[in-house]
């Protein structure tokens, strides 16, 4: 089994793709006007929008719903991401922080409330873990 993505459903795909386009640095693959995927080298964020739910199970996926996922990035370093992306991102949750595991954290929501975590391994575990 492998992993390859995790969807967000939005009622807006245009401004949510856009956010994640300006945030990761990374350009859409737009499959159609409801579905577009930004891909990295260990995995895909893709976004699609709430006309593409009944396709699954009509009410199987609200958007702006999100209470216990956090979409992560792995970035080289965060205390610089934070200064890039303030001004442009609406709502840190915190400034960047050493977590006890090793990474230093930046959490902040997406315009439709995910969390959005950026972080960068700051201890010899954490960057070892990492680097395979």
């Amino acid at each position: 089994m492998n992993l390859v993505s995790i969807r967000i459903i939005t009622g807006d795909i245009a401004r949510l793709v856009d956010f994640y386009e300006r945030v990761t640095g990374v350009q859409a693959d737009w499959a159609t006007e409801d579905f577009a995927e930004l891909r990295t080298a260990s995995g895909t964020l893709a976004i699609g929008s709430t006309r593409t739910v009944p396709l699954f199970a009509p009410g199987s996926a609200r958007p702006a719903d999100n209470h216990s996922v956090i979409i992560e990035f792995l970035v080289d370093d965060v205390d610089r991401v934070h200064q890039n992306l303030t001004g442009f991102v609406e709502d840190f949750v915190n400034e960047p922080t050493t977590l006890p595991w090793g990474n230093r954290s930046l959490l902040f929501r997406d315009p439709d409330g995910n969390l959005v975590n950026f972080f960068t391994p700051v201890t010899p575990a954490a960057i070892e873990k990492f680097a395979r």
